[in-house]
């Protein structure tokens, strides 16, 4: 199956952005769901997952802009690091409802459009998804949250629409920006470059219909938090 239509979660920046590009690369077109507007020449629906009821008609928009939806990449993602009780509690709630809920609302919204295209949904987890970090646990509760609903939909899926689960380590992105220093890496820190994480995502998307490939984790050789 090649890469055609594909609406990408988070597609204004970091891994989304990546995604996007990479799409485009391929010869299929894509379309960015985020809060902030891409790049130039970059098709793109306004939406806020922090809002789980936004996710249906966005992605209804993102077909409107680029016809029948071949793929869907779920990269948008948030953090807010530090001790739980330091962590207000609005900050918590809005990591994982972004990160976890937002997935799952987009992949509701999804299934049945995929379905029909014989097309394939790729989640975004993380390492962190994998193993516990102290001064992480609205992350690590979100990302194992997407790890095991990515299992569960591809059992309830199975022979329907084709689901893989990205497991990205460490990535040169903005992601980081704005936190305390304790919570960035350091100078010396081996993080990949997104681009590749996204190719990886592309040869997924671009596998045929009744081949799977359920789990992939791409991480910097010595990613700290795998395994």
């Amino acid at each position: 199956m090649s890469v055609e239509r594909v609406a990408v979660t988070g597609g204004a920046s970091g891994l989304g952005a990546a995604v996007v590009r990479a799409v485009e690369k391929a010869g299929g077109t894509a379309v960015a769901l985020d809060r902030q507007p891409p790049g130039e020449d970059v098709r793109w629906v306004d939406v806020d997952l922090s809002d789980p009821a936004a996710a249906e008609p966005a992605v209804a928009e993102a077909e409107r802009l680029i016809g029948p939806l071949t793929g869907v990449v779920t990269a948008a993602g948030i953090d807010s690091c530090g001790l739980i009780e330091q962590v207000p509690l609005e900050d918590w709630v809005r990591v994982v409802t972004v990160n976890l809920i937002g997935t799952a609302a987009i992949a509701r919204a999804a299934v049945p459009r995929l379905e029909s295209t014989r097309g394939r949904l790729v989640t975004v987890a993380s390492t962190l998804g994998l193993r516990a970090l102290s001064d992480a646990t609205a992350y690590c509760a979100s990302k194992f949250g997407v790890v095991g609903f990515s299992r569960a939909l591809a059992v309830e899926t199975a022979g329907r629409v084709g689901v893989t689960m990205v497991v990205p380590g460490g990535m040169r992105t903005s992601f980081f920006d704005g936190r305390p220093d304790q919570y960035k890496p350091g100078d010396d820190a081996m993080l990949n470059d997104p681009a590749v994480v996204a190719d990886t995502i592309v040869y997924a998307l671009g596998q045929p219909a009744g081949v799977e490939i359920r789990e992939l984790v791409v991480c910097p050789s010595v990613e700290p938090s795998w395994p």
